[in-house]
C-alpha cells in the first residue's frame, strides 16, 4: 500500500464520508514532470479548464502501471505532493498518438487548446520519455487518453 502524505488521506476520507458506497481503492498523483507543471495543470484542473490527460501505453504494456479504468478515483497532488482535489475517470481510449483528435486537445486545456499545440508540446514530452526508456518516439505511438471529472475540492 502506497504511503501517502496527511493532506491525501484526509481529503479521501472526507470524500468517503460523503459517498460511503465508494470503493476505499484510489491512486494519488500529479501531473507532468516537476513541482511547477504539477502547479499549473492542477491549478488548470481545479480551475475546470483540464479535464483531460494522456500518457503512453508503453507505461502501461512494459512499464508495470495499471492501465486507468473508468470510475476509478485519483487524488490530485500539488508539486509539494499535497492533496488539491479529487478527480473521477469517465472514459478511457487508446489511439496513436498522429490520431489524436482537436476535440480530445482541447480537454487536455493546455496553452491554447489547439491540436497543434498538443502535438508540439506531448512530442516533445513523449520523446524526451522514450529516449529515458531507449525507445524510439514514432508518431504512431499508442496513447492512453483519459478524461475526468473533479468530484471533490
Amino acid at each position: 500500500m502506497a504511503i501517502y502524505k496527511d493532506s491525501v488521506n484526509e481529503m479521501w476520507q472526507k470524500y468517503r464520508t460523503e459517498h460511503p458506497m465508494i470503493s476505499n481503492k484510489f491512486e494519488a498523483w500529479a501531473f507532468g514532470n516537476s513541482a511547477q507543471i504539477a502547479n499549473e495543470l492542477g491549478g488548470l484542473v481545479m480551475d475546470g479548464i483540464k479535464t483531460g490527460t494522456s500518457s503512453l501505453f508503453y507505461w502501461y504494456d512494459q512499464g508495470g502501471e495499471t492501465m486507468p479504468s473508468v470510475g476509478s478515483h485519483v487524488v490530485l497532488l500539488d508539486g509539494e505532493e499535497e492533496a488539491i482535489g479529487i478527480i473521477k475517470l469517465i472514459n478511457v481510449t487508446i489511439m496513436p498518438f498522429n490520431e489524436v483528435p482537436e476535440t480530445f486537445a482541447y480537454l487536455e486545456g493546455e496553452g491554447d487548446r489547439t491540436l497543434e499545440y498538443w502535438r508540439k508540446v506531448h512530442t516533445s514530452f513523449f520523446t524526451n520519455e522514450c529516449d529515458e526508456l531507449g525507445i524510439p518516439f514514432e508518431e504512431d505511438a499508442l496513447v492512453v487518453c483519459e478524461e475526468f471529472e473533479v468530484v471533490y475540492k
